[in-house]
């Protein structure tokens, strides 16, 4: 089936179980709240500190809603790990982060709040569990903390061991919620994400973070990630980003292109969404399609109300990066400077595009140039893991594409 086709008979068949489901059966009453709905809706235009002001209020209004308390947590987690540049998809499109000598420098005091937040949300969940072990509302509150706090600390810590037993807890926590209420839509993203993890993960590394005897399949999380999309309240938009990334992953552009389109089309301000969007057609190998993206969303970014805060390093890298495939070594390199000069850049980012500027610049004969921006990349202090590269072509220009 083509893509496009597979995607219409997943609408159809969303619309026509839709007219049989009622979502507040299943979920907390809190999420249908239009205080939280309102502030969703920042969220997902990346306006994180207007949409934590409004869980915040949320959660005093709702003091024994654990939920609530994870909403403040999503929101800090991820406004955090885009001001550490963890949400550019394409360093998860491949397996290399797992190995990744990144230092992500949280501050204490955020890290603190996540620690303290993810304990609350448990503790509390933990409380409503004992005093009613079928409460399902409860069972997904504990799972969706437990899996916003192994995000953190896998994406900023490289905590694997850590990260995939609160994945796996999540995902028993999203279980037992099923077991209690078997439409429940929200729970079938942990087990989504879990199923397609695993069975991506190297026996050998399942055995090394402990979670040799747990089963995955790619398919069934693909599936569970769908049902979520369809039917969810909380998780829709994080489960439709999810299968996304699987997708992608996976080298299924055109497939991953469709959902990821219907989330920039749907959430045209969501700077993230956008970018994806290229990011995906440069992988798809039409390069001049990226190209054609991406400046794009430069455009739209001149207007300072387009977009809240836009990491505008991704963009000018992402490009960079696509004409460099195509061959446009000038202005890939002047891309790649542009990346660097970015007030909001990472040094993490900022020294990659420091080396790959100073390649081009090597390919354009212009050592001088290219010297420069190799010792930038391999200056003390800070990020140093592009170092070893740029010392080496200090020594011998780089002559490879």
């Amino acid at each position: 089936m083509k893509p496009f086709s597979f995607f219409l008979a997943f609408l159809l068949a969303a619309t026509a179980n839709s007219q049989t489901y009622n979502p507040a059966a299943h979920t907390d009453p809190v999420n249908l709240t239009p205080e939280a709905r309102d502030a969703f809706e920042h969220f997902y235009a990346l306006d994180y500190e207007a949409a934590l002001s409004r869980f915040e209020a949320v959660q005093r209004t709702h003091p024994q809603s654990a939920i609530a308390i994870g909403n403040v947590l999503l929101t800090i987690v991820f406004r955090e790990l885009y001001r550490q540049d963890l949400l550019d998809t394409t360093y998860y499109a491949h397996d290399s982060f797992l190995t990744s000598k990144r230092n992500v420098p949280v501050p204490q005091p955020v890290r603190d709040r996540i620690e303290s937040l993810t304990n609350s949300a448990v503790a509390l969940a933990d409380q409503q569990i004992k005093a009613n072990p079928n409460d399902a509302n409860a069972y997904f509150a504990r799972g969706y903390a437990r899996g916003m706090h192994a995000a953190f600390i896998t994406l900023c810590d490289h905590s694997f061991v850590a990260a995939a037993r609160q994945g796996l807890a999540s995902r028993n926590d999203s279980e037992a919620t099923l077991k209690i209420d078997p439409q429940y839509a929200d729970a079938k993203m942990a087990m989504g994400i879990q199923q397609f993890a695993v069975a991506s993960l190297p026996r050998l590394v399942r055995m090394l973070v402990g979670i040799a005897g747990v089963g995955g399949n790619k398919e069934k999380g693909l599936d569970l990630l769908r049902e979520s999309a369809a039917h969810g309240i909380v998780t829709p938009i994080e489960s439709r980003t999810a299968l996304s990334l699987f997708l992608r992953h996976d080298a299924r552009y055109a497939e991953a292109i469709v959902v990821q389109k219907g989330l920039a089309d749907q959430y045209p301000h969501d700077y993230l969404f956008r970018l994806e969007v290229a990011n995906l057609t440069k992988d798809s190998g039409n390069g001049p399609g990226a190209i054609a993206l991406y400046r794009a969303i430069l455009a739209d970014a001149q207007d300072p109300r387009y977009f809240v805060e836009p990491r505008l390093h991704m963009t000018y890298f992402g490009l960079a990066d696509t004409e460099r495939g195509q061959n446009q070594i000038a202005e890939a390199a002047q891309n790649y400077l542009q990346a660097a000069a970015q007030p909001t850049c990472s040094d993490w980012i900022r020294r990659r595009a420091q080396l790959n500027a100073g390649e081009m610049f090597d390919l354009l004969h212009k050592r001088a140039e290219a010297t420069e921006q190799y010792q930038l990349a391999s200056a003390g202090g800070g990020d140093q893991s592009q170092s070893d590269a740029a010392h080496r072509y200090l020594k011998t220009p780089y002559v490879g594409k």
